[in-house]
């Protein structure tokens, strides 16, 4: 059973200097460490949360061309990035230390977002420079009851307003998926 998720996702950039500069401000505040900023072909810098034990990590290089992105608008592409947070203190604190006195456009403020997973806790908000939606979350490991059941509830609700599934929600959402040939 593969016990890893994604190895890297790298971004390219618009104003890679100004961009660079915001992300150093960003993974520093979160406590991630840069671990490589070196021109091996192409010009990359990497943030790793837990480094030096491999792990994801994300990379940033220059764009050749585009323009800033349009959360709103859809487009194709990646839709968002979540970074872990070690709790609901962190988001908060990220919120009121990190992007508001950076005025970093707050798309979603800090609150429990019931229907995704007991406990789940965030906040969303965009890359100023390159537009890139990103997210900082937490998922308890053990949820309160509270939690659970508010889960629970919302889910419920959710089944109520969707005809389409066809019974209960948990099997609605598993899938699976066709095994190795």
């Amino acid at each position: 059973m593969r016990w890893r998720g994604i190895n890297h996702v790298e971004f390219s950039v618009l104003d890679y200097e100004n961009s660079i500069a915001f992300y150093d401000k960003m993974f520093g505040w979160l406590g991630y460490k840069s671990f490589w900023t070196l021109d091996v072909g192409y010009r990359s810098t990497y943030y790793m949360a837990r480094f030096p034990i491999p792990h994801s990590y994300i990379g940033f290089q220059p764009a050749r061309s585009g323009d800033k992105l349009d959360h709103e608008a859809r487009k194709t592409g990646i839709h968002h990035v979540a970074l872990w947070a070690k709790g609901r203190r962190e988001v908060d604190d990220f919120y009121s230390e990190f992007l508001t006195p950076n005025n970093v456009n707050v798309t979603e403020k800090p609150a429990e977002y019931g229907l995704y997973a007991p406990g789940y806790y965030a906040v969303f908000f965009d890359d100023p420079i390159n537009g890139i939606h990103w997210e900082l979350a937490h998922i308890p490991r053990i949820p309160s009851i509270g939690a659970y059941m508010r889960w629970k509830k919302a889910m419920k609700n959710e089944e109520a307003r969707r005809p389409e599934w066809r019974g209960d929600f948990m099997k609605e959402a598993m899938r699976t998926l066709p095994p190795r040939e």
